[in-house]
């Protein structure tokens, strides 16, 4: 810790950079950039939740530190990210003259820093980029790793690329206007790193739940932190995900299934992926030892968070969602691959499971 700030390294060769968390820290974004020695021409993409509130507070540290910026703002929300937009923010890029050395700062949640990100990573075929997420879901998890993209309708980040930021900066200020059922859903992916890598972890937030709730500065920037320092471990292991990478993916396979099949509006990423984690809980009880104590623990814990836990699924809803699964980024020779937990802290990859067992746990989901 430095000054009360919280750093955490992404060792990644000449692309490492590092995540600074910590409070009032947009007024010195300026000063880190013009540390890093980016281009001093840049294009901040926001959405029109944040924009209003901290784009002109990232403006003004931008410009005192001697950097020229415009502004690109979309609309907030899941659906902003497809090609369309993509293409609408090259064309924006290209009549602000962007050049090489330029950059594009991603100000907002997960949606905004994916889709600017895949900007970034394609626009000039690759420009600096730097993250400055607003939301805990996008702070402990979208900002960090360069995985960025975009939905389309049969999948969720179907089209995508691997483009590390420069930096990553979180400001907990802005966690204080954060919607509070955003603030629950990035609560989802915090919880993951304690089923997927750290029981500690995970036992601490089971401790830590109500002051996590009421937005205490040093429990955030604690859970924050740790939860940055075990994706930056993952990735520094395995940053294009080969390997070890896909235990980030716990959950998802089901969550993703539910965010498409709803349209990308019914539910918030954490809620889908919360939902998600659940079933696969039930699913490693069967599949993997996972103790059934501990599948009660970890549903336990997404209660405490106020997060859901079941969905009810009628057959169509049940068939639409076996294919949006079929279309998972980690479907192999057409099998769906799970990751599924041993216990609480371990986990293990590229399972297949029969199918009776996915109907059999959407009926238990129903049940919450």
């Amino acid at each position: 810790m430095v000054g009360g700030m919280r750093i955490v390294k992404v060792p990644l060769g000449d692309r490492s950079y590092r995540i600074r968390i910590g409070e009032n820290l947009l007024q010195g974004l300026g000063a880190e950039c013009r540390r890093l020695g980016l281009g001093r021409s840049c294009v901040i993409i926001t959405d029109d939740n944040v924009g209003p509130l901290y784009a002109s507070q990232t403006e003004w540290s931008l410009q005192d530190s001697g950097f020229s910026c415009c502004r690109i703002s979309i609309k907030a929300g899941e659906k902003s990210k497809n090609l369309r937009l993509v293409h609408q923010c090259y064309d924006q890029l290209a009549g602000f003259k962007l050049e090489r050395n330029s950059f594009v700062l991603a100000l907002g949640g997960g949606v905004v820093g994916d889709l600017a990100g895949f900007v970034a990573a394609t626009f000039l075929r690759g420009i600096d980029f730097v993250q400055v997420p607003t939301s805990l879901l996008a702070q402990v998890d979208s900002s960090v790793g360069g995985k960025v993209g975009v939905n389309l309708k049969s999948g969720k980040n179907l089209v995508g690329a691997f483009h590390q930021p420069r930096l990553v900066l979180c400001d907990l200020d802005t966690l204080q206007t954060l919607p509070e059922r955003e603030f629950r859903s990035g609560l989802a992916e915090v919880i993951k790193y304690g089923i997927i890598y750290d029981r500690r972890f995970f036992t601490n937030l089971e401790k830590l739940m109500d002051p996590i709730l009421a937005k205490s500065p040093e429990t955030l920037s604690r859970i924050i932190a740790r939860s940055c320092a075990i994706k930056a471990n993952v990735v520094t292991q395995d940053e294009r995900e080969t390997g070890l990478r896909a235990i980030l993916n716990y959950g998802h396979t089901i969550g993703h299934g539910l965010e498409a099949i709803s349209g990308y509006g019914k539910y918030l990423h954490g809620e889908a992926i919360s939902i998600g984690q659940v079933a696969t809980s039930l699913l490693s009880v069967a599949h993997s030892g996972l103790a059934p104590k501990e599948c009660d623990r970890i549903r336990q814990l997404f209660v405490m968070a106020g997060l859901p836990v079941g969905v009810r699924l009628n057959a169509s809803q049940k068939k639409a969602l076996n294919q949006a699964m079929s279309l998972d980024k980690k479907v192999r020779k057409g099998e769906i691959r799970f990751v599924l937990a041993k216990r609480i802290g371990e986990v293990c990859v590229d399972q297949s499971l029969p199918q009776s067992s996915l109907d059999s746990v959407l009926k238990q989901i129903a049940a919450f």
